[in-house]
């Protein structure tokens, strides 16, 4: 597929992913990404005895394999028919991205909050959150969706969205699975300490400079939507670099500093306390109203990105 119309599957796809978002019963490829490493995780730490080399073998397999497979039906569905190969490219990049989706799930929390139903709020954060969700109170709901919002908007859009740009629908599906390695074994545990780690940090690799793209871009959204660039950015630049992930904390800093909030604290993950760095002031209670704040910076950086992307990718066509 040449580069002018992998642009427009990236913008079928985007549009599409505004549309549809991601349905329950979608037969989505990470599904079948996370069968693979549930079927070949436990048998491979059984057959090698170097967890690392284990671990090691199974990002190769999966990502490598997501990467290999995506291509040769591209390549194939080319060979029968151009538009077969351009749809079948466009919704594998949409299957990738998920602004629709997070703000949906995100607007059910902040809807079950306004009703007063803390249980269900509780639930549906489960959702869109990796922590322990069960005993949170209502602020520690807030804070957890505005802090998965953030860090969402690079992993589920910017991050695919990137990859689409530069390699079309085999380097967004490569970029899927390292995503789902990292958050299936990506865990600094003495389970996963050593059979997790090339996952974790090629999952690190992989999101450096979209996440720092984030850094830029979410400070900018901000200004747009009337709350200023000046405070989000002064956050990312002071606050950016605290988290243990050297990704997780920019979006975050930058979400925090332009909804006037403080993230991070302690968390809970099946059942062991994790303390995060504080990142951002406590310049006001957190509201309800702040998840749909977030879920509008998430929305604008979404739409922004996109629309450079897809200025840049023309200007370099006509450069050529």
């Amino acid at each position: 597929m040449n580069s002018i119309n992998l642009i427009y599957s990236i913008i079928v796809a985007y549009f599409l992913d505004l549309a549809f978002g991601d349905p329950y019963w979608f037969p989505h490829p990470v599904k079948g990404m996370g069968r693979a490493v549930t079927y070949l995780g436990p048998r491979l730490r059984k057959i090698f005895k170097g967890q690392k080399f284990a671990g090691f073998l199974l990002v190769l397999i999966i990502v490598g394999g997501s990467y290999l497979i995506v291509w040769e039906v591209i390549r194939w569905t080319g060979k029968i028919n151009f538009w077969l190969q351009f749809g079948i490219s466009s919704f594998l990049i949409f299957t990738a991205l998920s602004t629709k989706s997070l703000g949906i799930e995100a607007k059910k929390v902040c809807q079950a909050l306004k009703k007063r139903d803390i249980s269900l709020a509780r639930r549906r954060a489960g959702v869109i959150v990796g922590r322990d969700t069960e005993n949170l109170n209502e602020e520690e709901i807030i804070r957890a969706t505005v802090e998965s919002v953030a860090e969402s908007s690079v992993d589920g859009i910017i991050s695919p969205l990137f990859y689409a740009f530069l390699g079309g629908a085999p380097l967004t599906l490569a970029y899927k699975a390292v995503n789902t390695l990292d958050s299936m074994v990506g865990y600094r545990n003495k389970m996963y300490l050593d059979f997790g780690w090339f996952a974790a940090k090629l999952d690190d690799l992989a999101n450096w400079i979209p996440a720092r793209i984030g850094g830029l871009l979410i400070p900018s959204v901000s200004f747009l939507s009337g709350k200023g660039f000046r405070q989000s950015w002064r956050v990312v630049h002071r606050d950016g670099n605290k988290s243990p992930s050297p990704n997780a904390g920019i979006p975050q800093a930058a979400f925090a500093g332009a909804l006037s909030l403080r993230l991070g604290g302690c968390n809970f993950y099946r059942g062991e306390m994790v303390e995060k760095p504080l990142i951002g002031r406590n310049l006001k209670k957190k509201e309800p109203e702040d998840i749909l704040q977030a879920i509008s910076l998430m929305w604008l950086a979404s739409l922004i990105f996109f629309l450079l992307g897809i200025a840049i990718c023309f200007s370099l066509n006509l450069l050529k």
